[in-house]
């Protein structure tokens, strides 16, 4: 196969462009995460599939991939949740933290290399906000309760901007108005502390006590894990304005060069509308996980190339599901013919040279899943007939091991284990949930014989049972004994 290069489409040039590294080989990526106020909705999700996709590939094409996607865990909308919830705000932060975990887990998210939060990284924060002031980039407001407000001077900065060719009045609902402000646009880089605020929410700080503004921790934390200059800066097609377009005039005025290449990605919408916690319009992982399953939603995020909207319906589930169906049917029908299990190890190692050319073209096309899936599905189709016809095994299980190679680019591998408990999962739940009703039919008859008969099969598989007043509940566990 003829070499071929990753083109994608920068959002600062406006235009697809080879992807040259920083460092040959390497590549530097940093993705904007959550800010932890809320559960995730697969809006949040469908940034986190796109980048995955894109790490995957990276990966797939032997780059050694240093990935940073941060947690904005201190800002105006915790602090005002955790005190309408009587809650502490770190404690309210780290429990949707955690709850993102989770939702990234259940669609295959890779972990990134390192995931910092806002409030590990303040003597940063204040480090650069120093350059800035230095620099005569930023002025200080002193604030009435004895903290300061720090606001960038965008007048100052002649080329701001440059990223979005927008240089409105401020921005969306996380820019405030802000005490002081020299120009409507100024953002601020430090905050101090407001009324009612708990003292745990301020450091000290040369300029004055006070937190970060939101802007400031991106450009602190891509500076400290990817260094001055690195390849890829990603998020949803929101942050370009003004969260991106702040983040680069700070980075740039303080002297340090930015990300090579911009990207960001389309929303999920319904009925036409973006979908987002602030016009309650946002559906849960959770919620969508209770119709259908997580590969399916997987696939519904990541089937739309990543710059196109996808409008979220439920035909959206239904269509996953049936493509899962057809996935998982070649699974078993390829260990079939193979006779043995194929390990997710050998998708992962597959080289990259025996993949089909279109799929590889139509990837490094600005990631095209869309033909890169119509690849897939042509291979299905052939690999099918060639096992139905006995065809040459060797030939065949190189065909079969480029399929699971292209679906795990994608994240939707049948042979990765998260995929694999969960259906193993959802398949004993219908087993066992079965087996606990004639259970029940059994004791209210009064025969205790069978229904013990029941429960001690179970026990033989590994399943516990355990009686509540009305229901019964059940538990898996090991042959020791012990939870699994």
């Amino acid at each position: 196969m003829e070499k071929q290069i990753l083109h994608l489409f920068n959002s600062l040039s406006r235009r697809e462009e080879e992807f040259t590294p920083k460092s040959p080989g390497k590549a530097g990526v940093y993705v904007c995460g959550p800010t932890v106020q809320a559960e995730a909705h697969i809006g949040h999700m469908r940034s986190a599939v796109a980048f995955d996709v894109l790490r995957r590939w990276l990966e797939k094409s032997g780059y050694e991939v240093n990935f940073i996607r941060n947690v904005t865990d201190i800002d105006d909308k915790i602090l005002k949740k955790a005190k309408e919830a009587e809650e502490e705000w770190w404690a309210l932060a780290y429990g949707f933290e955690r709850s993102f975990e989770r939702d990234y887990g259940l669609l295959n998210v890779l972990p990134p290399t390192y995931e910092p939060r806002a409030t590990g990284q303040i003597p940063e924060m204040i480090e650069l906000i120093e350059i800035l002031l230095e620099k005569g980039y930023a002025y200080v407001v002193c604030a009435p309760e004895g903290g300061a407000n720090v606001y960038f001077d965008t007048e100052k900065w002649k080329d701001y901007g440059a990223l979005t060719r927008q240089g409105g009045e401020g921005g969306p609902e996380e820019e405030e108005k802000g005490e002081g402000k020299k120009h409507p646009r100024d953002f601020a880089l430090w905050k101090a502390p407001k009324e009612g605020e708990p003292a745990s929410a301020s450091w000290q700080a040369p300029f004055g006590k006070g937190r970060p503004g939101w802007h400031i921790e991106c450009s602190a934390m891509s500076h400290r894990f990817l260094g001055d200059d690195f390849d890829i800066h990603g998020g949803g097609l929101d942050l370009r304005f003004p969260h991106h377009e702040n983040e680069m005039a700070q980075s740039l005025a303080a002297g340090w060069p930015t990300a090579s290449y911009w990207l960001h990605s389309a929303w999920v919408t319904q009925k036409g509308e973006k979908m987002s916690k602030s016009l309650g319009n946002g559906l849960g992982v959770g919620e969508i996980c209770r119709q259908f399953s997580p590969w399916a939603l997987r696939y519904a995020l990541a089937s739309v190339h990543y710059r196109s909207m996808l409008e979220w319906g439920p035909e959206c589930g239904k269509e996953g599901m049936e493509v899962e169906k057809r996935v998982f049917r070649f699974k078993e029908e390829a260990e079939n013919f193979l006779g043995r299990n194929v390990k997710e190890k050998e998708a992962r190692d597959f080289p990259l040279e025996g993949l089909p050319e279109k799929f590889v073209s139509a990837m490094n096309a600005d990631l095209n899943v869309g033909q890169a899936l119509a690849v897939i599905f042509d291979s299905l189709r052939s690999l099918n007939s060639s096992m139905r016809s006995f065809g040459e095994k060797e030939e065949v299980e190189e065909g079969i091991l480029s399929v699971f190679s292209m679906l795990s680019v994608l994240g939707l591998s049948p042979l990765s284990g998260q995929w694999g408990e969960k259906r193993e999962k959802e398949e004993l739940k219908g087993l066992v949930e079965a087996l606990i009703e004639k259970r029940e039919e059994a004791r209210k008859e009064k025969d205790f014989e069978k229904a013990d008969s029941i429960r001690g099969l179970l026990k033989e598989c590994g399943i516990a049972l355990e009686d509540a007043k009305g229901s019964t509940s059940w538990r898996r566990t090991n042959t020791n004994g012990g939870l699994n």
